[in-house]
């Protein structure tokens, strides 16, 4: 395990009241999401989680749906402000990607590791940069709360049930204690909860 405590590893994603990241009809099955995705408190969250990060630590598919949507944002005129900074800041900061199956970078700056996520994490703690921060990839998420490489557990939750799907927390985590760090609500519902590990 690296030395370098400088560069946390930070994970966010997306849950439901009944701790869904997503629905019944499988990874794809998010439309509860994106009424909230676009609120002050979910945008502010993530303003927050980007500034102090330098890398982005993506599964595959989180790869590729990024690469087919934030790019013509950072240039968007009518796009939020805050949607276009992360934008350009998702653009030009170093991506690794983990996959089984990819070959070739879906994006510039881009790496492609076909490793675990915690081997690749120490790898990326023992060079410079700010934070580590894994967006919504749900299976790199769970192999960092598993090996309790996580140092920072950011949420967004949205005011809905969805009743099946998905859960980011499984039996056998590592036990563990928590500091919250910050916490926001908005007028729609939504919370954003940041807590540090506490080691």
């Amino acid at each position: 395990m690296s030395t370098n405590t400088t560069r946390r590893v930070v994970t966010n994603i997306s849950l439901t009241l009944d701790g869904r990241y997503a629905g019944p009809g499988g990874a794809t099955d998010m439309a509860w999401l994106m009424p909230y995705a676009i609120s002050d408190v979910a945008r502010d969250h993530l303003t927050e989680l980007w500034k102090p990060a330098s890398t982005a630590l993506l599964g595959r598919v989180n790869a590729e749906g990024f690469l087919g949507f934030w790019p013509t944002v950072a240039d968007d005129p009518n796009a939020d402000e805050r949607d276009r900074g992360y934008a350009r800041w998702l653009v030009d900061a170093d991506k690794v990607v983990l996959s089984h199956t990819l070959t070739e970078a879906p994006w510039q700056r881009t790496r492609i590791l076909d490793r675990p996520a915690p081997e690749v994490v120490d790898e990326l703690q023992a060079e410079d940069g700010g934070d580590i921060v894994v967006f919504a990839s749900a299976s790199v998420i769970k192999a960092l709360l598993a090996a309790d490489r996580v140092d920072r557990l950011a949420f967004m939750i949205f005011p809905e049930t969805v009743g099946g799907g998905a859960r980011l927390f499984e039996d056998g985590l590592p036990a563990g204690k928590w500091a919250l760090v910050s916490n926001a609500a908005g007028e729609d519902g939504t919370i954003s909860l940041v807590y540090d590990r506490i080691r």
